[in-house]
C-alpha cells in the first residue's frame, strides 16, 4: 500500500511536468492559493490528485520531520493512522511567489499551524511550516488561537504594513527598544490570540512580567522572512524560548497604521541529530 501510493504520487507529478499547457487544465484554471487549499485538505480526504500541484523534481521540505522531496510527503502521510487527520484552513493570502496559510489540524493530534508554499511556474517547489499543539481552552481574553477578523483589505498598503511588521519585531522584539512600543499600537486596542496572553498592552506586560519572574524568556534574534496582503502580515522569525532554540511564526492584523490584532505559533527547533533532512528551518531564497 506504501509502495502503491508512493509511486501514484509520483507518475502524477511527472506526469504533470511532461503535459502540455493546452492538456494541464487542472493548474491552469485554479489559483496557487486553490492549489495550496486543497493540497492541506488531501491530509484528511486522502485525495491523490493534489499531488499533482508538487513539482516532483524541485520539491524541498523545511519541515524537520519529514524526510524531503515526495518521497517524505507521501511517508508521512501514510504514517497517519486512518481517518484520524481533520484539516480546515481559516486563512490564506498571497505574496508573490509564496501562498501562506493558518490551519486548524488534527495531525497526529490537534495542532494549529502555518504553512508557506513556494510556487514556480505554478507548482509548489518549496515548503516550510510552524505547528503548535492546540490548547484546550481560550486564553485569559476568551479567544482561541485561529478566530478573529479573517477579511483581506488595504491591498494597496501590503509593502506599508510589512514595513510596519519588520521595524516592530526588529525595533521591539529584537533590540529591545521597548520605549518605541507606542508607535505600533492603538493604545491598549490590541486583540490578542496567544493562548497564554490577554489583549492589550497592559495583557501583553502582565505576561513579559509574569515570565520574567518564572525565570523564562522569550528572545528574537534573526527576522527570516515577512509575508503579507493588505491588512495580513506574516513574520518568520528566530529565537530562543525558556533556553530553548525556537521558530517565531506571528501573524499580524495592521489597522490605520497600527497593529490590531496578533496570532502565533511557537515550535522548538528539533536538533540536527533528530532532522529527517537537512534543508534547514528557515533557508528563504533571496
Amino acid at each position: 500500500m506504501k509502495k502503491t501510493f508512493l509511486f501514484t504520487v509520483l507518475i502524477l507529478g511527472l506526469c504533470l511536468t511532461a503535459c502540455s499547457d493546452d492538456d494541464d487544465v487542472s493548474t491552469t484554471e485554479i489559483s496557487n492559493e486553490e492549489k495550496v487549499i486543497a493540497l492541506l485538505k488531501s491530509i484528511e480526504t486522502g485525495d491523490q490528485e493534489p499531488a499533482a500541484y508538487i513539482n516532483p523534481d524541485k520539491y524541498i521540505q523545511h519541515n524537520l520531520g519529514v524526510a524531503d522531496g515526495l518521497a517524505g510527503f507521501g511517508e508521512i502521510l501514510q504514517a497517519l493512522p486512518p481517518n484520524s487527520a481533520k484539516v480546515n484552513t481559516i486563512r490564506a493570502f498571497e505574496d508573490g511567489d509564496y501562498i501562506f496559510t493558518q490551519t486548524d489540524y488534527n495531525f497526529f493530534g490537534p495542532k494549529i499551524g502555518f504553512d508557506i508554499f513556494r510556487f514556480e511556474d505554478g507548482l509548489i517547489v518549496e515548503h516550510w511550516d510552524n505547528l503548535q499543539v492546540t490548547p484546550e481552552q481560550p486564553n485569559p481574553s476568551g479567544h482561541t488561537m485561529i478566530d478573529g477578523a479573517t477579511e483581506i483589505t488595504d491591498l494597496d498598503k501590503t509593502e506599508e504594513n510589512k514595513a510596519l511588521v519588520r521595524n516592530f519585531i526588529s525595533d521591539i522584539l529584537v533590540n529591545g527598544n521597548m520605549d518605541q512600543i507606542g508607535n505600533y499600537f492603538d493604545g491598549d486596542h490590541y486583540i490578542q490570540h496567544n493562548p497564554n496572553i490577554a489583549d492589550g498592552l497592559s495583557g501583553l506586560g502582565s505576561a513579559l512580567a509574569a515570565m520574567a519572574e518564572q525565570g523564562v524568556t522569550m528572545e528574537f534574534s534573526v527576522i527570516h522572512k515577512v509575508l503579507g496582503q493588505g491588512n495580513f502580515v506574516l513574520s518568520i522569525s528566530e529565537g530562543y524560548f525558556g533556553g530553548e532554540h525556537t521558530s517565531y511564526y506571528d501573524l499580524f492584523r495592521v489597522e490605520n497604521g497600527k497593529i490590531a490584532e496578533h496570532w502565533d505559533v511557537i515550535e522548538t527547533i528539533a536538533p540536527e541529530a533528530e532532522r529527517l533532512n537537512t534543508n534547514g528551518k528557515f533557508n528563504f531564497p533571496d
